[in-house]
């Protein structure tokens, strides 16, 4: 390995002292100063084969330098590191042409990666050298690890146009990532369109997709434009790609793979310049094995796969999501409140099956329904007991009617004050109907036979609910 110089620039002596020794056992020489101005004499003097320096210094920002840099050094590695780290902070080092970025603390073994991956990477001389006006108040908020690497990623991938898949629980926030990726690309200024694949009837999926010409089916009476066409030079979210139809699943397969689409009904193809993030809460591996969705088109889609985590391994976050919470309720015309030490502390012991969706409602409750100013742990404590109305029915595992009405409290509580989209009996019926049959399939090994008679169905009236449902199975277990 050949020696290099490390030009380190951070106001903490301490963490000089330790970058120095990191970078010395590695068989580097490193220089550290404390100042912008010391580093940028460094630089303009020709020394040093990388940098390593922090956002803020006491006599100005490294943000502020690395386009100085850029300019007399092009192909100079710069490392970014920060102990104020947002999205905002992420997305800035990106754009202004940063290496890397590394949130503090970081693992030491992490940096000296990045330090030898800068050395073996080709220079890009021509990546973007200029920024937006970024607020350190993003759409995402927290600063727990888990979070830095979300806001790494996404910084990386605000200069492409890859593909991603976004993979979490529902109420994670897939849709509000999705934003943050588009607003900080290179297409922002082209429209955000997302379409959620479970609240669409099957037969009209296509044409939710691909706009639909006159007289293309009944109702047709005019031609409709596909969010594909809305999205033109923007970001297109398939939101619970997991509910996809098969039929629909080829046709979006062959876009992925041609660049164009015809709308129903329609010859002339159309060119698709958008940019596709997928998004589900399913395993689609799981669904792959059993026959309900395409490998081919899972590896289409996730050619940059994206893992949001639960709350639950982010409970450090929810003292500033709470305050953003309270903060949203002013702005919606509710009274200030602040919730006390012992009731943020109940609400991180919580384990947030709903995730940041539910922990807004209850904030949002809290607020809405208590007069005091300081919000108490016991009244927090009020609002995490499960079921807590006398109309709420005691859920039993083993009693599914149960089960089901717990769920649907649930969806109208997701919803605030407003009520979930129209079609609610279609879905819960889907809901109950789709995973009943999948497992008479699987328990079966796919034999339609024997499910059918498992089911109480006669063979014809369960390929039909499937071909309705979406579900296929492999022809050699049937």
């Amino acid at each position: 390995m050949t020696a290099r110089t490390i030009l380190v620039a951070d106001d903490d002596a301490s963490m000089r002292t330790v970058l120095s020794q990191a970078l010395g056992r590695a068989g580097h020489t490193a220089r550290v100063t404390a100042t912008a101005s010391t580093l940028w004499q460094w630089i303009a003097a020709g020394e040093g084969d990388a940098v390593v320096t922090d956002v803020y210094m006491p006599d100005g920002s490294a943000f502020d330098l690395i386009p100085r840099i850029r300019k007399l050094r092009p192909l100079l590695p710069i490392i970014i590191m920060s102990g104020h780290s947002t999205l905002a902070t992420a997305v800035t080092a990106a754009e202004l042409g940063a290496f890397d970025y590394l949130a503090k603390p970081f693992d030491l073994k992490a940096l000296l990666s990045i330090v030898d991956r800068a050395f073996q990477t080709p220079k890009d001389v021509n990546k973007p050298a200029s920024a937006n006006e970024l607020s350190d108040q993003g759409p995402l908020i927290g600063r727990s690890p888990a979070m830095q690497e979300i806001y790494r990623t996404l910084a990386r991938l605000t200069q492409t146009d890859l593909t991603v898949m976004i993979n979490g629980e529902s109420g994670t926030g897939k849709e509000l990532v999705a934003r943050a990726l588009h607003s900080h690309s290179k297409r922002r200024n082209g429209p955000f369109v997302a379409i959620n694949m479970a609240a669409i009837p099957r037969d009209l999926i296509e044409a939710e997709l691909f706009g639909h010409e006159k007289g293309a089916f009944t109702g047709a009476q005019n031609r409709g434009i596909g969010r594909f066409e809305q999205a033109e030079g923007g970001t297109l979210l398939l939101d619970e790609i997991g509910d996809m139809p098969m039929e629909a699943q080829t046709r979006l397969l062959r876009v992925l793979q041609e660049g164009e689409f015809t709308s129903v009904g329609g010859r002339t193809p159309i060119r698709a310049n958008v940019r596709i993030v997928a998004a589900t809460h399913r395993d689609l591996r799981q669904h792959i094995a059993h026959g309900l969705f395409r490998e081919d088109l899972y590896y289409r889609l996730n050619v940059v796969p994206l893992r949001l985590p639960p709350l639950r391994e982010r409970r450090e976050d929810i003292p500033d999501l709470v305050r953003h919470f309270l903060k949203a309720a002013v702005k919606a015309g509710l009274a200030e409140r602040t919730i006390e030490p012992d009731g943020l502390e109940r609400l991180q012991r919580h384990g947030w099956p709903g995730n940041v969706r539910e922990l807004e409602n209850v904030v949002m409750r809290l607020v809405a329904i208590h007069a005091q100013e300081t919000i108490s742990a016991d009244l927090v404590a009020a609002q995490l007991i499960e079921p807590s109305s006398a109309l709420a029915v005691p859920v039993q595992t083993d009693d599914l009617s149960s089960l089901v009405e717990g769920w649907l409290r649930g969806e109208f509580t997701r919803h605030g004050t407003d009520l979930p989209p129209s079609g609610l009996h279609d879905r819960v019926v889907k809901l109950v109907e789709a995973p009943l049959l999948r497992a008479a399939l699987v328990s079966t090994r796919g034999n339609q036979l024997r499910a059918a008679g498992l089911l109480g169905l006669n063979r014809n009236t369960l390929r039909k609910k499937m071909r309705e449902l979406g579900i296929q199975v492999h022809a050699e277990v049937e």
